[in-house]
């Protein structure tokens, strides 16, 4: 398996779009319109997350917090240059 990069998200579920904001507080924040119930937020972030990067859903892994709204998520190391197009 090749390298990832960690990165720290705030989720807001219940949103009305499904959408990536800029960091705040140093997490990324990711807006779902599905509800934290049954893991229907936890693959909306992957799905919102993956089209915001260019990336396969499957390629978004949830590390940390997949009960909680602070979550760490790894993506492939590739990723890293739309990362920091999206402020981080």
């Amino acid at each position: 398996m090749g390298e990832r990069v960690r990165v720290p998200v705030r989720v807001i579920p219940h949103a009305k779009v499904d959408r990536v904001d800029p960091p705040r507080s140093g997490r990324l924040v990711v807006r779902v319109s599905a509800p934290p119930a049954g893991g229907a937020a936890n693959r909306a972030v992957q799905a919102v997350l993956a089209a915001a990067l260019g990336l396969r859903p499957a390629d978004v892994h949830i590390e940390r917090g997949a009960s909680a709204r602070d979550k760490t998520v790894s993506v492939p190391g590739a990723a890293g240059a739309a990362l920091a197009r999206l402020g981080l």
